[in-house]
């Protein structure tokens, strides 16, 4: 699935702790207000969805946490007794649902804010990935051809490079290559060959990505050269130095580079 077709919905929960103890959230709000509208532990823990045990062991834990009672038993009476909020129990109520109220309203203004929030995430997770490779193409398969042991991938990159590579079809299978799916291309720098007078000249390799050069980088014995590649990107090669004086490889010359298909490394998001 395409990183736009994906939606992140943003939640949150609200609880409080005194010293460090939980004392509480939605639930045990919700068991105190059932409290209050029932006059029954034993109705407002079935409407609270808890047992009757962890009903009171929470109103245990809550008393004591907030040093004085919250709930308290009725005795005697025409109904036979029953259970109560004190006042300091229906003031925590009330004072936890204004919270709440804030913290939904904070929650749903975060959200409408995250638009986007769902490509930025893929983004991150692509960028967290760790390869030898130098260079790193994200793009959805095009084409499979499928062979009698080996096939061949045919991806298109976000700005718009076709690339070929040949895996086997174990690997087409195992990685669920097919028409549409994202995959990542890598090919490392020392695979490609620089060209820059291709006029009349054939190449068996079948992957070509034309452009500007745009750094040329010099070490002791090799040089890295950087084309940049139109509709964005790059690709990077490994040359010797003598192969770089020789092509009269600058910046700002057009150039191309080449690399077989079974250069090409298929790798598919996790």
């Amino acid at each position: 699935m395409d990183a736009t077709d994906k939606s992140i919905q943003l939640q949150g929960s609200l609880w409080m702790t005194v010293d460090g103890q939980n004392f509480g959230g939605t639930d045990r709000i919700t068991l105190l207000a059932k409290i209050a509208e029932c006059g029954s532990i034993t109705q407002a823990a079935k409407a609270a969805r808890m047992s009757y045990k962890t009903a009171w062991d929470a109103i245990d834990t809550m008393n004591n946490l907030a040093g004085e009672p919250l709930v308290e038993r009725l005795t005697g009476g025409k109904g036979g007794g029953g259970t109560r909020l004190t006042q300091r129990g229906v003031q925590l109520v009330a004072n936890f649902q204004s919270i709440l109220r804030e913290h939904q309203t904070f929650v749903s203004q975060l959200a409408q804010q995250a638009e986007g929030l769902a490509d930025d995430y893929l983004l991150i997770r692509r960028m967290a990935m760790k390869t030898s490779a130098r260079n790193q193409f994200l793009g959805k398969v095009t084409s499979v051809k499928v062979g009698a042991v080996n096939d061949e991938i045919e991806l298109q990159t976000a700005s718009g490079q076709a690339i070929v590579a040949i895996v086997t079809h174990e690997s087409t299978e195992s990685l669920g290559l097919k028409p549409g799916a994202e995959a990542f291309a890598l090919i490392k720098s020392s695979s490609i060959i620089v060209v820059t007078d291709e006029e009349g000249a054939r190449f068996s390799a079948r992957n070509k990505l034309s452009g500007v050069i745009a750094r040329v980088q010099p070490g002791a014995v090799n040089t890295e050269i950087v084309i940049d590649l139109p509709g964005g990107g790059s690709v990077a090669a490994i040359v010797t130095n003598d192969s770089c004086n020789s092509l009269e490889l600058a910046a700002g010359k057009t150039a191309s580079a080449i690399f077989k298909a079974s250069s090409v490394v298929i790798a598919v998001p996790a």
